[in-house]
């Protein structure tokens, strides 16, 4: 028996963006009927009163808040207030609104990177706030930390029926592939499409490449989504320290990681990119590892389906035709 119903008004906050595009499609697949995607104008989610009118006219019975400001390491670096700044505002308006108004199952999409920086691997959900967070992105993980937090305390004081996904490193299509504010795997695609299309003889990437990170692919994150709402109560045993402290976090991932250099050799060898690549050590690494423990939504039940090779060939043929038809508008 499913804990939501195909008829349910489903909020996707973050639509347009590449998770909440994903949860869109997966859910359509999934025959689901009444998919709430309200465009910018309709809804500012940073404006607390838009929020709130919005929910009081639109009656929303599961939310799933997959809108966030989002970005990699240089604009982490560059950009901190806007990251908390944004994010919290986004995080409470939502919440709030989904808790005043008596939603039925609402859905945090966090982040991998609340855990400490040298968390012993693989990173379990109760590593949260064990140690200290990694510096090039310690706003955006602290905004993340409060939204997990907020969801668990309104759970604990209220019955609030709230669940914290953390997902691993995501991909996929639609991903954002700008030069300097993307992701490390939208970055990779676009320097080594790049330079095959411009015969360049070298390609210089950040770092030492010795980190290691975990994919994930946005199909997988947003089937997650759809099993965790149909399947998983938040009164479930797993969601809580002992018998008393509800948590509501659960990892998601796929249990396997991949260094920075054997992922820019996968990305170049799918390219067929044959120049050299060179390491700029002047640059940050980041965290040295970070693997989540995904034990306990495999015990509930859910795994990944797409692997790490699968992954990157479906990216960059999404990559490829997004280009495609970009060029084509253009003409």
């Amino acid at each position: 028996m499913n804990l939501i119903k195909k008829t349910d008004r489903i909020f996707i906050a973050g639509h347009t963006g590449m998770v909440g595009n994903s949860i869109k499609k997966k859910f359509k697949e999934f025959s689901y009927k009444n998919l709430l995607t309200p465009d910018r104008e309709e809804l500012d989610l940073l404006d607390n009163k838009s929020v709130d009118n919005w929910f009081k006219e639109n009656k929303p019975e599961v939310v799933i808040l997959a809108a966030a400001k989002v970005g990699g390491i240089e604009a982490n670096s560059k950009y901190p207030a806007d990251f908390i700044f944004e994010n919290l505002k986004i995080q409470t308006n939502v919440i709030e609104n989904s808790w005043k108004n008596n939603i039925k199952r609402f859905i945090f999409l966090g982040s991998s990177c609340i855990y400490p920086k040298f968390a012993e691997q693989p990173i379990k959900e109760n590593y949260l706030l064990t140690g200290k967070l990694e510096n090039t992105n310690e706003p955006y993980a602290i905004s993340k930390i409060a939204g997990i937090k907020l969801c668990a305390s309104l759970k604990t004081q209220y019955g609030f029926d709230a669940i914290s996904l953390m997902p691993t490193n995501l991909y996929g299509p639609g991903d954002n592939y700008h030069s300097s504010n993307s992701h490390v795997m939208p970055s990779l695609i676009k320097k080594f499409h790049d330079a095959k299309m411009n015969n360049k003889p070298h390609v210089t990437c950040w770092g030492s490449g010795s980190p290691k990170r975990e994919f994930l692919h946005v199909d997988d994150i947003a089937e997650a989504v759809i099993f965790v709402l149909e399947k998983v109560s938040s009164d479930n045993k797993y969601l809580f320290e002992g018998d008393l402290k509800y948590t509501g976090v659960l990892n998601i991932g796929i249990g396997e990681d991949i260094s920075i250099k054997k992922l820019a050799e996968l990305i170049a060898n799918n390219f067929e990119y044959r120049g050299d690549i060179y390491w700029d050590n002047t640059k940050p690494d980041g965290t040295p590892r970070k693997l989540l423990d995904v034990s306990l939504i495999n015990k509930l039940g859910w795994n990944a389906k797409i692997d790490i090779e699968s992954g990157i060939r479906l990216t960059i043929e999404s990559f490829k035709n997004e280009l495609f038809e970009n060029t084509i508008r253009i003409k």
